[in-house]
């Protein structure tokens, strides 16, 4: 997505943030104050961002070692739900007051208004709260490809994840409890720890460990099958770890790498455990389907559960755009805490 174009007429103001070259996040964001179009062009809506989450994503983005390099200069922001307030003369799929959300990574989000071709946008429900419409795209859907696209696991199967969590692993913990599967979540040790259980346990976790409490963990003796599906968001030793609690001919599927460490991988859990290892990103799944019945069927499910109080947001704190560096900082330090999930949002009314 191109950086908002000016124009000279009818000046209706809009903000973005935006960045000229890649490196800190909190030093070459900046914020500009730019001008809308009277009306959009035939193929084009108008869309006013309501909320637009900040993702580790897009930190790295920022940073310039993501898995995709924006050109620059770039507008950030993955993910985000916005309201189309215009649409041009021959848009047939989207109408004024839709909630909608960008189909693919690099749209640029962090912006009160965006200019954009109507086939770039999916359509959301817009009857759930605005944070979980924010959020819906990366981890939720995540969490749900992870479980349906690489074991075919069946209500009360369990399955094994390590940051647990994360924005992710808490998806995964609801996705998961909603088909009647059983998870083992995995949490670094800290001095908040019970109050992380707790918080896990809430959202329907089974059994929550530390790393050091999972050597002595016995998957069948706490009434679990041995889990033939993991989630690896760490790599480094902790994925081999996870492999000494699941079945014969286990699937690992890696899909972050917060330990900034290569995947150690046993050469006893290829040679006698059998175990399969797969990378997942959402981004490119969402590229390989981009208008799939899959990707429509995935949404739809989880804002059905929504709906149902199954599936909440992670917990997260709304920020102005005026205060985006605090929540740039705040997710950049959030490696090592608890801090909620930094939420942009461009006027005072959303809450």
């Amino acid at each position: 997505m191109e950086v908002m174009r000016l124009f000279s007429s009818n000046k209706t103001s809009a903000c973005q943030l935006i960045f000229y070259k890649y490196g800190d996040p909190t030093k070459v964001v900046e914020k500009e104050t730019l001008i809308l179009p009277a009306k959009p062009q035939p193929h084009e809506v108008i869309v006013e961002m309501l909320a637009s989450p900040v993702n580790p994503g897009d930190i790295n983005t920022i940073q310039g070692v993501y898995g995709v390099k924006p050109s620059l200069p770039s507008t950030p922001g993955n993910e985000g739900v916005g309201k189309v307030s215009q649409v041009g003369s021959a848009v047939m799929n989207l109408k004024v007051g839709d909630w909608v959300l960008p189909k693919n990574n690099g749209w640029g989000t962090w912006r009160s208004h965006v200019v954009s071709s109507s086939d770039d946008l999916i359509r959301i429900a817009n009857d759930i709260p605005v944070a979980s419409a924010a959020t819906m795209a990366a981890n939720p859907c995540t969490a749900y490809r992870l479980l349906h696209d690489f074991v075919n696991v069946k209500p009360g199967d369990s399955i094994i994840q390590n940051g647990a969590n994360s924005s992710v692993g808490q998806a995964v913990i609801q996705v998961a409890r909603y088909f009647g599967l059983k998870t083992i979540n995995i949490v670094r040790d800290r001095p908040d720890i019970k109050s992380l259980k707790d918080q896990l346990y809430e959202l329907g976790a089974d059994h929550v460990v530390t790393e050091e409490e999972l050597k002595s963990f016995d998957v069948e003796k706490n009434g679990l099958k041995l889990p033939l599906l993991g989630f690896d968001c760490v790599a480094g030793k902790s994925g081999a770890n996870m492999l000494r609690k699941m079945d014969h001919n286990p699937t690992l599927i890696t899909y972050g790498g917060m330990s900034k460490q290569p995947l150690v991988v046993p050469v006893s859990a290829l040679i006698f455990q059998n175990a399969n290892f797969h990378g997942f990103w959402m981004s490119r799944w969402n590229r390989a389907n981009d208008d799939s019945k899959e990707r429509r069927d995935t949404m739809e499910c989880l804002v059905d559960m929504v709906r149902k109080g199954s599936l909440v947001p992670p917990v997260h704190e709304i920020v102005h755009i005026d205060m985006y560096k605090d929540a740039i900082k705040k997710t950049m330090s959030s490696g090592n805490t608890t801090c909620p999930k930094q939420i942009l949002v461009f006027n005072n009314s959303i809450k």
